[in-house]
């Protein structure tokens, strides 16, 4: 080893590059022509090689950036020799690949938490070295030491920008970003507006959502312990005054508020009838504290979202999801949905595996293809819209097969074969593709544009939050809104004139029970079903369309059992009967849908107060309450006709002389006025 080569080892200042990083142990200035492949003669000024002169370090370094983004990496500075101001000054530099090295094992701090994240580096040899000549006069630095040869795999030109180093945030867009933050929007709705802005394409800002996050954070000033200590001030207010409000927390080692979750009386109510499929969104973030949040949705009778629960993690782990879950079900008293859908997180997929084993899990289609622009975009280029047509396609087949064919001719179409985006997604396809997940029932909340009116409810009160303790309290008003816009927009539908379409009985007997939004739905059912033909087989009918001379689907149906059930799983799925099966009742003579596929949960009596009825609640304001919801379903199936309301009144009329002539308890009277307030 030279002189040289053992004086750069003693001033090697990057301890977690000496077990992979030696660049030089063998090396000098005179030798660095026989470690690279690039010399003298290289005349492609894009490209550095040995020889190449700058007049400052720093645009040496700027330079070798230039050439390493064009390539699919990014660089660092990495050690120097020499000190300005002390004897020849600073007389050698080394740029390295950002993966270069390795990351060195930091001392554990109990009081401190440990973030979990995996290193970039892994030894890379990749590097450039300059040192500074003087021979002509003037300093100038030249390139002395250059070699490219990665052990990793380099990205592509579109992903290349989403390294740290070429990921920048003006001081122009840094005002706009706090403007914006002052407006209460989220960070996601900050991003696409600054898109439009832009002129740019979805995920072709030179920044992310969590730089936006870093930059928030880097201007607050509250203190965490403070805002913890109100926030749970402010539940223990909420269960004062509604002992039906439910939250849980736990503590870190140094009493430090780590994990909080709640769910509001009317949530838990909710829930018990339809809280059969169930969304948790833990894609949203608290933006002042850049806290993981995880909220828990559902679907009412009425197609409308409703709100089950929330969350707030210090971090995403399999710990802090398995606690959310456990503490979840407690709420509902230990009721799991049948279905759960999630984004992709392989800790929530463990952790729902462990707290909620008989829970089908699935991925929200929403959120996967709420990514596309970013994986595809560029990838695709004119073609990205035709291809994202053809993924719509598959993901609604019915037939596996039919979806492995599709999707095999897809990637040779377009191209797809290396693409990491499209093998993970093949990988995922059971968690996501319907084809898979058809025999589960979902309520609807696997349509795409299902996430619009999920989305809308969760940003009423997601935004640049400046308190914790605000936060419950906007959450709770959001639910509130929700609750009261719900009921307005149930009763403009029930007081919808319902128009039959096919003049079927089992159209206008579905009518009577389903609530609009239900019926619509299979109303969709009952005039495809007109358009199919039935023939009675062994076992069963085969059923399929009148246009087609093969396939089908099969149905089996026990007409003395009043059991019908079809192949192509649409009842288990959604919970409304399937054109197929539909065909079936009506060749058969069947003039009224089965009871029990007319689901309570897709009712107009399925309701918290009929739950109640059912459950016959001792205590009196519950009754009060039971009473009251029978009496605005009175008024609403009373205005469907004027046969309706003319019965209705003069039934209530003699009901009401029967009631007046029942004795009055002072003590029951005092008691009402009090629950009209608390209601």
């Amino acid at each position: 080893m030279s002189d040289e080569a053992g004086e750069m080892l003693v001033v090697y200042d990057d301890p977690s590059d000496h077990r992979s990083l030696s660049l030089d142990d063998t090396s000098s200035t005179a030798e660095s022509l026989d470690e690279t492949r690039l010399s003298l003669e290289t005349t492609n000024d894009t490209i550095p090689y040995i020889g190449q002169r700058f007049s400052t370090h720093d645009a040496a370094y700027e330079f070798y950036s230039e050439f390493a983004k064009r390539c699919g990496f990014s660089i660092r500075r990495h050690r120097t020799e020499g000190k300005d101001g002390v004897g020849k000054g600073l007389t050698r530099r080394y740029f390295v690949c950002h993966r270069a090295g390795n990351t060195p094992i930091k001392a554990s701090n109990e009081s401190k938490p440990q973030r979990n994240r995996k290193s970039s580096r892994c030894g890379c040899q990749a590097y450039m070295r300059i040192s500074k000549a003087t021979e002509l006069g003037g300093p100038e630095w030249r390139v002395t030491g250059f070699a490219n040869h990665h052990n990793h795999e380099l990205l592509e030109p579109n992903q290349v920008r989403f390294l740290p180093a070429y990921r920048t945030i003006s001081e122009s867009d840094k005002s706009r970003i706090l403007m914006f933050a002052k407006t209460g929007i989220s960070v996601q709705q900050m991003m696409r507006l600054m898109e439009l802005e832009k002129c740019v394409e979805p995920g072709y800002l030179p920044f992310t959502e969590k730089d936006v996050r870093n930059l928030l954070q880097s201007f607050r000033k509250l203190d965490p312990e403070e805002e913890s200590i109100d926030l749970l001030r402010m539940c223990r207010n909420i269960k004062e005054k509604d002992p039906n409000f439910k939250f849980e927390y736990t503590l870190d080692s140094n009493n430090r508020l780590e994990n909080i979750a709640w769910s509001y009386a009317s949530s838990i109510q909710a829930y018990d009838i339809f809280g059969d499929a169930v969304v948790f969104d833990t894609s949203h973030r608290l933006t002042v504290f850049d806290m993981p949040l995880g909220i828990w949705v559902g679907m009412n009778n009425y197609g409308m979202p409703c709100f089950f629960g929330c969350v707030l993690l210090r971090e995403e782990s399999l710990r802090s999801f398995s606690w959310a879950l456990k503490v979840f079900l407690g709420f509902m008293s230990g009721k799991a949905p049948q279905t759960i859908l999630t984004d992709q997180n392989m800790c929530l997929k463990e952790a729902i595996s462990m707290e909620m084993p008989t829970t089908k899990h699935a991925l929200c289609i929403w959120m996967i293809v709420a990514k596309f622009p970013s994986w595809f975009n560029a990838v695709l280029g004119e073609r990205y819209n035709e291809w994202k047509g053809e993924f719509y396609r598959l993901y609604n087949l019915e037939s596996i097969e039919d979806f492995e064919l599709g999707w095999r001719e897809m990637v040779n179409s377009f191209g797809l074969h290396s693409n990491r985006h499209i093998i993970n997604l093949y990988g995922l396809r059971s968690l996501w593709a319907l084809p898979f997940l058809r025999s589960h029932f979902f309520a609807g909340l696997t349509t795409i544009g299902q996430s619009k009116s999920i989305n809308a409810f969760i940003q009423r009160f997601l935004g640049a939050q400046t308190r914790l303790a605000h936060f419950v309290e906007q959450a709770a008003a959001a639910v509130d809104f929700k609750d009261q816009a719900g009921e307005q927009q149930t009763m403009q539908q029930n007081l919808q004139n319902i128009c039959l379409k096919t003049g079927a009985p089992m159209e206008s007997h579905a009518a009577s029970i389903l609530t609009p939004y239900a019926f619509s739905k299979l109303q969709e059912q009952l005039v495809l079903a007109a358009h199919y033909a039935s023939f009675q087989m062994e076992d069963g009918f085969l059923v399929r369309h009148h246009t087609k001379a093969e396939g089908g689907r099969k149905v089996y149906w026990v007409p003395r059992e009043g059991i019908i059930s079809c192949r192509c799983h649409h009842f288990e799925f959604s919970g409304i009967l399937c054109r197929h099966s539909l065909r079936v009742l009506s060749t058969g003579n069947c003039f009224q849908i089965p009871d029990r596929y007319l689901p309570d949960r897709w009712r107009r009596i399925s309701t918290p107060s009929l739950k109640l009825l059912q459950n016959a609640p001792s205590d009196h304001g519950e009754k009060i309450q039971v009473l009251q919801s029978l009496v605005s379903t009175l008024v609403t199936e009373s205005t469907k006709s004027k046969e309706r309301l003319d019965m209705a009144t003069e039934q209530v009329s003699i009901l009401l002389s029967q009631v007046r002539e029942q004795p009055v308890s002072l003590q029951t009277t005092r008691e009402i006025p009090s629950f009209h307030r608390n209601i």
